[in-house]
């Protein structure tokens, strides 16, 4: 799962942090930082939150008896990162950049043209 935020390094890492307590207690997680980067596991389970200036990304595996559900892990996990990342303040503004300059501007398709009348 890959999320923009408008936060910069260290507010993200902050919301991050704050990620991984949540999902500890929900999950029985526990792991260390590697620089801006958490790897956390459990039995059953591996992965790592990168904390970037402009995204966070978090990968995890799961085991066989995790797999069956990775539905609800999935909906908990998204929800968590949405709420720290997606709707903090910035986060639209940094998914809503206006494009670099020297960019061709998207023009929309003509319609077509009528015959007779």
């Amino acid at each position: 799962l890959k999320r923009a935020h408008g936060l910069g390094l260290a507010a993200a890492r902050i919301a991050a942090e704050k990620l991984a307590a949540d999902l500890g207690r929900k999950f029985g997680l526990s792991g260390d930082w590697e620089g801006n980067t958490l790897h956390f596991e459990r039995p059953g389970l591996k992965g790592a939150l990168a904390v970037h200036e402009k995204d966070v990304h978090l990968t995890v595996g799961l085991g066989l008896l995790l797999k069956a559900m990775k539905p609800s892990i999935e909906r908990a996990v998204v929800a968590e990162m949405d709420q720290l990342f997606a709707k903090l303040p910035g986060a639209a503004k940094a998914a809503s950049k206006p494009p670099p300059k020297g960019a061709k501007p998207k023009t929309a398709s003509k319609p077509p043209k009528r015959r007779g009348a």
